[in-house]
């Protein structure tokens, strides 16, 4: 018998908004009966598996890290559902469809997958899921989400998908911002470097879930399904599909009506010219790659100066002591190289502040340069 106190489950749901009678006292199913048709669900589970791959390959650039995806599984749930499968803390990402299929679109993370996968992208240990971490969980998903508009785009033929700009909370799991009603959800796989397995989720609300799943299906149709009308009839000979008095010898066949005005028009001489090639000269960003920029404005990298350089034999390098005087290949007074990830960027002189070094710039390398360097 009840003592009046408020069990775990109840208190998760009234913070969530659900009533607490329907909790009940079974265990919640994962997927509901009253949720999208089997075919829906699989037109869903058969288009996202086939983003998987570049999915790999766009989190393992930007993470550093060998990541291995796999699935998804699809089904239809609800809120109540849903939160019986999560952690005590998630991290929440939302990137709603905007356009093309409007509607919610959100990921959610494990508090520790996000911190894992932080972890990888800023190079720093014991992480903390700060207003910076968040922001690095954010790009993430908008690489993510961008390799999926694009085959959406080619599967559905729909030009307008766009989504919004993710945002991402780490919050508690009753308080996660959910779809209200029937939602489809994909459960994914991965590992990183071969790690620990981790789950992701990715989320869409009823309407973009619907909608996507039509317009796959109707974007499957056989390519040589009528489009209206059918073919004509081609029966009772050709005599009547008109090309103005043509004959064929020896087809005994009229094609005396097809109706190309007058027989086949005489081919003068081909005019052949030579092809123009422009000349090459550094691309230019259009406005919406570098709208794109700013998605990784928040990324740190690594800058460093270098003074100078040579080259020694191996019983040179072992014959170094205290005192040892290195020459370097640069003169007195001469800019040093300053560097990012490696790569030349401007050149500078060496200043001194608060008697700390530092390098005001003098010069900005080229971007022709620059792609010459790479070369």
């Amino acid at each position: 018998m009840s003592d009046g106190a408020l069990s775990q489950d109840e208190i998760d749901a009234l913070l969530a908004g659900v009533d607490s009678a329907s909790l009940g006292g079974a265990p919640a199913a994962t997927a509901t009966a009253s949720g999208g048709s089997e075919a829906e669900r699989a037109a869903l589970e058969r288009f996202f598996a086939s983003t998987t791959g570049a999915l790999s390959s766009n989190l393992s650039t930007l993470t550093g890290a060998t990541v291995a995806l796999r699935g998804p599984q699809v089904a239809f749930t609800t809120r109540e559902n849903f939160l019986t499968q999560l952690p005590d803390t998630v991290t929440v990402i939302s990137a709603g469809y905007t356009s093309g299929f409007p509607g919610e679109h959100i990921f959610v993370f494990s508090e520790d997958t996000a911190k894992a996968i932080a972890s990888m992208m800023t190079h720093e240990d014991n992480i903390q899921l700060d207003e910076m971490a968040l922001s690095v969980i954010g790009e993430v998903v908008s690489q993510m989400v961008g390799t999926q508009i694009t085959a959406l785009t080619e599967k559905t033929g729909n030009k307008s998908i766009a989504a919004s700009s993710p945002t991402a909370t780490n919050v508690p799991r009753a308080t996660a911002a959910l779809p209200a009603g029937d939602f489809a959800v994909m459960t994914y796989q991965f590992e990183l470097d071969g790690g620990l397995p981790h789950q992701m989720w990715e989320i869409l609300g009823p309407s973009p879930a619907g909608e996507i799943s039509h317009a796959l299906s109707a974007g499957s149709r056989p390519a040589h399904a009528p489009m209206g009308g059918g073919m004509p009839s081609m029966g009772g000979g050709m005599g009547n599909m008109g090309m103005g008095g043509m004959q064929m010898p020896g087809m005994g066949m009229g094609m005396g009506n097809m109706g190309m005005g007058g027989g086949m028009p005489h081919l003068g001489p081909t005019n052949v010219q030579s092809v123009q090639f422009p000349n090459l000269a550094p691309p230019h960003l259009s406005h919406q790659e570098s709208g794109n920029i700013s998605l990784i404005m928040d990324v740190s990298m690594e800058m460093t100066v270098e003074l100078g350089r040579t080259r020694k034999l191996i019983k040179e390098i072992l014959s170094m002591g205290e005192g040892t005087i290195i020459e370097l290949d640069k003169l007195a007074g001469e800019p040093v190289d300053i560097l990012v990830n490696h790569k030349l960027i401007a050149k500078g002189e060496v200043v001194v502040i608060d008697e700390n070094f530092g390098v005001r710039v003098t010069e900005i390398v080229s971007p022709m340069d620059r792609i010459n360097d790479m070369g």
